[in-house]
Formats: C-alpha cells, sequence, structure tokens
C-alpha cells in the first residue's frame, strides 16, 4: 500500500486495522515492520495520500477498490487442524464490506488463500448487500472492468507485460504454486546438501552446475539451514489440504515430503552441533547470530532459527542471540508460543512473554559471541561476512566451533583462524567426520 501511495499519488490510500497500538506504530516515528526503503517511503507518503485509521467502516464505505490483507493461518483446531487454511478473518472482513458499502466496490485478495475462497466471499457480498460487488477475475463484462482498474493502479510502475491476468480459480492456485515450487527448489537443494556432506562433495558447486542449465536457473538454490517466512509452509499445508479434500492423496504426499526435507535440515542441523561438541551442549553458550527468516527484515514468522533454538534449548543450552532487526519481546514471545499460533490476532498484540530463562538477547555480535563454545549462524545478514572472527575467537571458549547454516563465512579462513568449521552442504573438517553420524 505504501508502494501504490508512492507510484500513485493521485490515488488515496488508507490502511485501516482493528488494532490500535499497530495503527499507533504506523503513525509513529518507529515503524513496526523493517524492510529497506520502506521508512523513507511511508514518511514521504504519509498525511498525504497515505493514511492509517481504525476506522474500519468510513474507510471501506468510501474506497473504490478493498484489498483484504488479513491474516489467513493455519487452522489450530477442528475440521483439517494443521493444514487447512483458517478464514475466519477473511469471512469477518467480508461482512464489514458487505454491511457498510453504499456504492460498488472492487474487492482484491491480497492474502493467500485456498481455491474457491472468492466464490465464497462472492456469496456473503451478494448476499448481504443490494448494490453489486465485483471480485477481480471473473469472466464476466464487470469482473473486466474490475481487471483493468487494478491494472491501471500497477500500471503506474509495473511493465504491461509483467501484469498477468486470469481467470479466478487460476489467481488463487497460482499463489499456493509459486510458493509450493520456491519451496520444493529450497528442500530439494538442502535434500543435495545432506549427500554432499556424507559424499564430501560441495552443494555451492553442485549448485551451481545444476543453475547453469538454462531449464533450470540459479535463483532459490542456496544451501541452508531451512526456508522460513509467513507464506511457504503455510501454503504448502493448505495445498496439502486442498489435495486431500479432492481426492489426490498422492499429490498431497508430494507436497508433504517438501515440508518433511524442511524439517529434517533444521533438525539435522541441530543434531550436527550437538554430535560436533562432544554430543553435549549442556549448559555451554551457544551464540546465535540472526534471528530472522531472512536478512533485510525483522519478521521472525516460521523462522528456522525458531526451531533450531528450541532444538538446542531441548540440550539444555544456553543461548546468546543477536539480530539487528528482531526485539528481544519477539525472539521471547516465538520461543514460548505454540505452532501456527503467531499467525493469530491474538498472538501479534503486544504481551509479556513468558521469559526462557537459558537466553539472553543481545544488541551487539561480539557481545553475542564472548565466552561461547560455538556459533550458529542462521541469518544471512551482510554484517556477519565482516566481522573480526579473529576477534571472536580470542574470545570464545575452546575448541571453538561455528556452525554456518547460510554458507555465508568463508570456511577456511575461519580453519586458518583456529575454528572448528561446520557449513552446510560442504566436505566436513577431519574433527567433524571422527564424529557420529548424523540421521
Amino acid at each position: 500500500m505504501a508502494v501504490i501511495a508512492l507510484k500513485c499519488p493521485s490515488v488515496e490510500v488508507a490502511v485501516v486495522d482493528i488494532s490500535v497500538p499497530r495503527i499507533n506504530a504506523w503513525n509513529s516515528d518507529q515503524l513496526p515492520i523493517y524492510e529497506p526503503g520502506l521508512d523513507d517511503v511511508v514518511k514521504e507518503c504519509r498525511g498525504r495520500n497515505l493514511f492509517f485509521s481504525t476506522d474500519v467502516e468510513k474507510h471501506v464505505s468510501e474506497a473504490d477498490i478493498v484489498f483484504v490483507s488479513v491474516n489467513t493461518p493455519t487452522k489450530t483446531q477442528g475440521l483439517g487442524a494443521g493444514k487447512a487454511a483458517d478464514l475466519t478473518y477473511w469471512e469477518s472482513a467480508a461482512r464489514v464490506i458487505a454491511d457498510v458499502s453504499k456504492s460498488n466496490k472492487i474487492v482484491v485478495e491480497k492474502s493467500t488463500v485456498p481455491v474457491k475462497t472468492a466464490e465464497a466471499i462472492e456469496k456473503i457480498l451478494t448476499h448481504n448487500s443490494k448494490d453489486r460487488v465485483l471480485i477481480g477475475g471473473r469472466e464476466t463484462p464487470e469482473g473486466q472492468k474490475a481487471i483493468q482498474a487494478l491494472k491501471d493502479v500497477y500500471a503506474h510502475w509495473v511493465p504491461e507485460d509483467r501484469i498477468l491476468t486470469t481467470n479466478l480459480w487460476s489467481a488463487e492456485l497460482s499463489k499456493l504454486a509459486a510458493n509450493a515450487f520456491l519451496a520444493q527448489r529450497i528442500s530439494s537443494v538442502n535434500a543435495m546438501s545432506a549427500l554432499c556432506e556424507a559424499t564430501g562433495a560441495n552443494i555451492s558447486q553442485v549448485a551451481y552446475a545444476v543453475g547453469t542449465d538454462s531449464r533450470i536457473g540459479p535463483k532459490f538454490l542456496n544451501g541452508s539451514v531451512g526456508f522460513g517466512g509467513s507464506c511457504f509452509q503455510k501454503d504448502i499445508l493448505n495445498l496439502v489440504y486442498i489435495c486431500e479434500c479432492n481426492g489426490l492423496p498422492e499429490v498431497a504426499e508430494y507436497w508433504k515430503q517438501v515440508i518433511k526435507i524442511n524439517d529434517y535440515q533444521k533438525s539435522r542441523f541441530v543434531n550436527r552441533v550437538v554430535a560436533s561438541m562432544f554430543n553435549t551442549v549442556s549448559s555451554k553458550k551457544i551464540a546465535i547470530l540472526g534471528f530472522a527468516f531472512k536478512k533485510d527484515t525483522g519478521d521472525t514468522r516460521e523462522t528456522p532459527a525458531i526451531d533450531v533454538c528450541k532444538g538446542l534449548l531441548g540440550d539444555k543450552a544456553r543461548l546468546s542471540i543477536y539480530d539487528p532487526q528482531v526485539t528481544e519481546d519477539q525472539i521471547q514471545r516465538d520461543l514460548t508460543m505454540k505452532k501456527f499460533d503467531w499467525d493469530h490476532p491474538l498472538h501479534l498484540q503486544p504481551m509479556s512473554p513468558t521469559t526462557v530463562k537459558q537466553v539472553t538477547v543481545v544488541w551487539d555480535a561480539y557481545e553475542a559471541t564472548k565466552d561461547a563454545h560455538g556459533i550458529c549462524i542462521l541469518t544471512e545478514w551482510d554484517e556477519f561476512k565482516t566481522l573480526d572472527y579473529q576477534r571472536i575467537y580470542e574470545g570464545m571458549q575452546k575448541p571453538a566451533f561455528v556452525f554456518d547454516g547460510r554458507n555465508i563465512v568463508d570456511a577456511e579462513k575461519l580453519r586458518e583462524i583456529g575454528f572448528i568449521v561446520y557449513a552446510i552442504g560442504k566436505p566436513l573438517d577431519a574433527w567433524l567426520k571422527d564424529m557420529p553420524a548424523i540421521a
């Protein structure tokens, strides 16, 4: 919405939410989300043609186009728990639109939603309002007008040949499919990384060779501790549920395996840490560098760091965590929260998290690594590539270990300093080869 406001100065954009603290944060000098450049865009447009408000009904009533961007979390109970999407918030938003609208609206599904959601939303809208409400994508004259209206907005900065139009169901399925395919590539390269370690191959070299094949391409082929973010796992689980409901168990099993490999990669990483350090990390200080699911964001949703940290805590490690954009409250909340709870609005409100006493959060990488027995690099922040590792080594317990979950440091240079280094999918140190095999 901030980019639309920036690129379309003649369009008034209102972002509404029922959460007063969240809207207050968007109206403050300290935005609740970090992304490079976002701060400047919001501050340029806010008060001009970008507004943040809790007056949902007023702005929905006045709008010509309504983007619905509410959470579509994985259900935690009831039919389809653990796989199906919970559409409670989507339905609630649709009913608000129906109740307050006095003029035609174009309603856009901005959340990733299961196939046929639009049909359900359309029923709510058309059965609760006398006015005609259009949902973009219908192959009708009204639907085509809605598509064109949206294209006109995005055409301010997106080349027309990059604006794709499909029918309604294809659009919904395409978003799920895109995330599933990207996650599949990550799980594929991570599966190969395990084989590389077992055989002495190098995943970076294998991935480069594979990526030069024009049919495959080089993107999303980096070996890592696993994928995270708000969409990949949720969308695949959603896809699994849709397949099961449509009598396609073999297809469902295929997509389940993408998540299984991702979970395997995280547990394999934890097992490598524990096995390398004399088969125990109990009471040992482990520095965690990076907690966000990727660099240049403060987003921790489904970050692999959560599972890695919980695995180490399960072996009674003491963790010292540093991430340049994630707060202590957020880290503590993530480590005490049940799976899938992060996506429910109750847990997005400010709260006092239960403190994990084995965890300290610091605001400096050198403080995190001081007196540590090992370092786990879990986010590919650029600053981790340029740290003074000689200084870090001198301040650590010996032997000093580095477990690079993102393959961002020069393992050979670190070994010259004295570190024992484990890098995902890379040939193992002699030390690590002598450790028990990792299953």
